[in-house]
């Protein structure tokens, strides 16, 4: 019989180690710290670029690399207006938002900064707008009556 090698912490010592089983709990820490300080470093600082004066740009998540040195930050600028214009303005800034980072966070390296514009609310209002379709709640209704569904469908 042969055994599997084990790392340190006891899992199996593939090369890439999380691919399936998504970010290690080191990356979800660190994700959450950065997306802190971005949202107090977005509300208090003024960052020079034309596309971000006045706007409220609400950080909903943000995903590190691996090894830390990278970060993709998702932003949706407040009731969704021009964010094409402000996730580039949050672009061209992002260099000088990371030097800004390096002072609130304390790893061992400052992440580079992506910023994406974040369509779970745009998804989430188009899930409502299809739940709101009267054929959708005749169906809904028609469930409902019949009891719940078994596993492959059927009433």
């Amino acid at each position: 019989m042969r055994h599997t090698p084990k790392d340190r912490r006891g899992g199996s010592s593939s090369k890439s180690g999380r691919d399936a089983a998504g970010p290690s709990q080191r990356q979800l820490r660190a994700g959450e710290l950065v997306r802190h300080a971005l949202a107090q470093m977005l509300r208090e600082e003024e960052v020079a670029d034309p596309s971000l004066v006045g706007a409220s740009i609400t950080v909903t998540e943000v995903r590190m690399s691996p090894d830390l040195k990278h970060a993709v930050c998702f932003v949706e600028p407040l009731g969704g207006e021009k964010a094409a214009e402000v996730v580039a303005g949050l672009n061209r800034a992002a260099k000088f938002l990371r030097g800004r980072l390096g002072r609130h966070v304390e790893l061992k390296f400052t992440p580079d900064l992506k910023f994406i514009h974040d369509e779970s609310f745009d998804e989430a209002a188009r899930i409502g707008r299809l739940f709101e379709n009267p054929v959708i709640q005749r169906d809904i209704a028609q469930v409902d009556d019949d009891g719940p569904l078994s596993e492959d469908g059927a009433a």
